[in-house]
């Protein structure tokens, strides 16, 4: 398993990954270091018809690809080599450029100390893996809504609470999540 890490961690990203997105489309940074999941979040996400993909494999790879495409919203693994990615988000976070672009963590990491971890570092989102494509979308179109503003407040709010409102706050992540999938799965039902 170490060798197909470091093989897929050394993958330079596809030629058109980089390609110039069509206009009016956003984009959407993926890191992962599993080519598969990369797969799977780049059909759902263009499945949309709103958002180009481009792609890192490990999170110094992620960082890279982030400040030279500047992408509209990142979504980043846990864990990868070189870097995990509540370093990643702690660093797009951290630069006052990148502070407001929205993250979401896609993890298999789904302990609650993981998730609080990964709202501490200053995700929007955090997801469990395997996932559904339909909630991935609503919870990119969610992230997508927050404004710059309520961004800041929710981070400061964060930094000031103790463990068990940090666990309310998650309680309350997994509501909106259950809200806004069934939102989406009666609409599509109406739409159908």
């Amino acid at each position: 398993m170490a060798g197909q890490l470091t093989q897929s961690s050394d993958r330079e990203p596809d030629e058109q990954e980089g390609a110039s997105q069509p206009s009016g489309q956003k984009k959407v940074l993926v890191i992962d270091d599993n080519p598969t999941i990369v797969e799977l979040i780049r059909h759902a996400v263009n499945m949309q018809g709103k958002y180009s993909v481009v792609v890192a494999y490990d999170g110094v790879q992620g960082l890279e690809r982030f400040h030279a495409e500047h992408p509209d919203c990142v979504i980043v693994d846990v864990r990868m080599p070189r870097m995990d990615g509540y370093q990643v988000v702690r660093c797009i976070r951290g630069d006052t450029a990148s502070a407001h672009t929205p993250l979401i963590i896609l993890s298999a990491m789904i302990e609650e100390d993981d998730q609080l971890t990964g709202l501490l570092s200053g995700v929007d989102e955090y997801l469990a893996k395997p996932f559904k494509p339909s909630v991935l979308c609503a919870t990119l179109e969610r992230v997508m809504q927050i404004t710059p503003e309520e961004r800041t407040n929710r981070i400061e709010r964060l930094a000031l609470l103790d463990m068990s409102d940090l666990q309310d706050e998650l309680h309350h992540q997994h509501q909106r999540k259950e809200a806004a999938t069934s939102t989406r799965t009666a609409k599509t039902r109406e739409d159908g």
